[in-house]
C-alpha cells in the first residue's frame, strides 16, 4: 500500500513540473551547467596533469640526470674578457666513478656541440650530440629508419651520424637521407639511421641560443668522434675576439635499478661529485621527484577545480530553493485541499522532495551529457588533452542529486508546515 502511495506522490511531483515546462527547464540551467562545469573543468585539469607528468616520465623515472652548468663567477668573465678560457663542468672520470654507484645500471655521457649542418645548398643550426650507442634505450627514442650508433662505431671513431626525423626533412627534401652525408665543420659523416624524439626539451639541453628553432634539430655522433673531431676546448668568436670553454662532458645520466634505487643514489652522486668539483659546476635532475611534485600538483589543482565548479552547484542550489519557495505560495490552496482530503505532513514533503530531486538528476543527467561532450570538443578544435574520469561524473552527479535533496528539504518541510484551515482560506 505505501508503495503505491509512494508511486502516485512521484507521479504527482512530475505531473506539477510538466504543468510548468519553461519554468522547470530554466530551474534546471544551474545544475546543467554546475554539473557540466565541474566535470569538464576536472578533465582539463587531468589532461594538463597527464602531459606534464608524461613530460617527467620520459626522462626516465629511474634516470638520474646530472647536466653541466657555467659557475656563476665566471659567466660574465668570458663575456668581456678576451682570450679567456674556462675549465668547468663534468668530465670522463666523473662517468666512471658514477659507475661504481650501487645499483648504477649504465651511465651515458653526453657532449652537445652548435654547428650548421649542410648538405648540398641546404644548411641547418642544429646540435651535434656526441654519445654512446644505448642513448636511445636510456633516454627513450625510436629508430624510424636506418640503425643507430653501434659499438664498432664508437671503437673505430667512424665519421657516421644519425639525424632526428625533423632534421632529415630539413635537410633533404628530395632525396633519401641514407644515401647521403652531410658536412659538420670541416668533416663528412655518413647518415647511417633516422630517429624520432620521443622524450622532452629537458632530455635535450640546449647550448647556445636555440629559441624559434625546432627542438629536433639534432645530429648523434659517437662519443669517441666528437672528442677527435672537436677536441674539449669549445671556441667561440666574436668582433675580433674570443672566448674558449674547456667541457669535457655536458650531461651524464645514470640509470638505476629501479625507484628505489633512485632515492639513495641521488645523495650518493652528489658527495661523490663534491668530492672532486670544488665549485658549483653541476646540477642534478631527478625526474622521479619531479613526478611526484607533479602528482601533488595534479592534486591540488583538482580541489581548486572542483571547488570552483562546485560553486555552480551551489548557485543551481540556491536557484532551486528560490522556485520551490515560490512555488509553496503559489500552491497554498492545493496543499490545502491535499490536507483536508487526509494527505499527511509525510505525503506533502515527499510531492515537493520528488520535484526538487527530479529537477536536479534531470540537469544532472544533461549536464553530465554535455560536461563529457565539451573536453572531447576541446580536443579536437585546439589539441589539448583532456581526460573525463569517471570520478569526475560520479562526483559531480553526486553532487547534483544531494543538491536537490538538501536545497529542496527547507521549502518542502515549510509545505508540510503550512495550516490546512489557513491554507484553504489562501486565494
Amino acid at each position: 500500500m505505501l508503495r503505491f502511495q509512494f508511486i502516485g506522490t512521484v507521479k504527482l511531483g512530475i505531473k506539477s513540473l510538466l504543468l510548468h515546462k519553461l519554468r522547470s527547464v530554466l530551474t534546471m540551467l544551474g545544475i546543467i551547467f554546475g554539473v557540466c562545469s565541474v566535470i569538464a573543468m576536472l578533465a582539463i585539469g587531468e589532461g594538463a596533469s597527464y602531459e606534464a607528468q608524461e613530460r617527467i616520465k620520459k626522462l626516465g623515472s629511474n634516470n638520474i640526470i646530472i647536466n653541466s652548468i657555467k659557475p656563476a663567477e665566471e659567466s660574465g668573465q668570458t663575456a668581456s674578457t678576451r682570450g679567456f678560457q674556462i675549465d668547468y663542468g663534468l668530465t670522463y672520470r666523473d662517468g666512471a666513478r658514477l659507475q661504481a654507484i650501487p645499483g648504477a645500471l649504465r651511465v651515458l655521457p653526453m657532449r652537445i656541440i652548435r654547428e650548421n649542418v649542410r648538405f648540398s645548398r641546404n644548411e641547418v643550426p642544429c646540435q651535434v650530440i656526441g654519445t654512446l650507442p644505448f642513448y636511445p634505450a636510456v633516454v627513450g627514442m625510436d629508430v624510424v629508419r636506418g640503425r643507430f650508433l653501434c659499438e664498432m662505431d664508437e671503437l673505430h671513431e667512424n665519421n657516421v651520424c644519425v639525424v632526428t626525423a625533423g632534421l632529415a626533412q630539413r635537410l633533404f627534401p628530395y632525396q633519401d637521407p641514407l644515401q647521403h652525408a652531410v658536412k659538420i665543420a670541416e668533416f663528412y659523416y655518413r647518415v647511417v639511421g633516422i630517429v624520432r624524439e620521443t622524450g622532452t626539451a629537458e632530455q635535450r639541453p640546449q647550448t647556445g641560443q636555440m629559441e624559434g628553432e625546432p627542438l629536433d634539430n639534432n645530429v648523434y655522433i659517437p662519443l669517441s668522434t666528437s672528442r677527435v673531431r672537436f677536441g674539449e676546448v669549445l671556441m667561440k668568436r666574436a668582433a675580433g675576439s674570443f672566448s674558449a670553454e674547456k667541457v669535457e662532458l655536458h650531461r651524464i645520466t645514470v640509470q638505476m635499478e629501479g625507484m628505489s634505487a633512485v632515492e639513495t643514489a641521488d645523495p650518493q652522486i652528489k658527495q661523490v661529485l663534491n668530492r672532486f668539483h670544488d665549485r658549483n659546476d653541476y646540477e642534478t635532475v631527478v625526474p622521479l621527484e619531479l613526478l611526484r611534485q607533479a602528482e601533488a600538483t595534479k592534486r591540488s589543482f583538482n580541489m581548486v577545480l572542483g571547488s570552483i565548479a562546485a560553486i555552480s552547484l551551489l548557485v543551481g542550489g540556491i536557484g532551486i530553493m528560490n522556485i520551490m519557495l515560490a512555488s509553496v505560495t503559489e500552491r497554498t490552496r492545493e496543499i490545502g485541499i491535499r490536507r483536508a482530503l487526509g494527505a499527511k505532513k509525510r505525503d506533502i514533503i515527499t510531492q515537493f522532495l520528488v520535484e526538487t530531486v527530479v529537477l536536479s538528476i534531470g540537469g544532472g543527467l544533461i549536464g553530465v551529457t554535455v560536461g563529457v561532450v565539451i573536453p572531447f570538443l576541446i580536443t579536437a578544435f585546439t589539441g589539448r588533452i583532456t581526460i573525463v574520469t569517471a570520478y569526475s561524473i560520479a562526483l559531480a552527479f553526486g553532487i547534483s542529486g544531494a543538491v536537490g535533496i538538501v536545497f529542496g528539504l527547507y521549502p518542502a518541510r515549510a509545505a508540510a508546515d503550512l495550516d490546512p484551515i489557513e491554507a484553504l482560506r489562501h486565494e
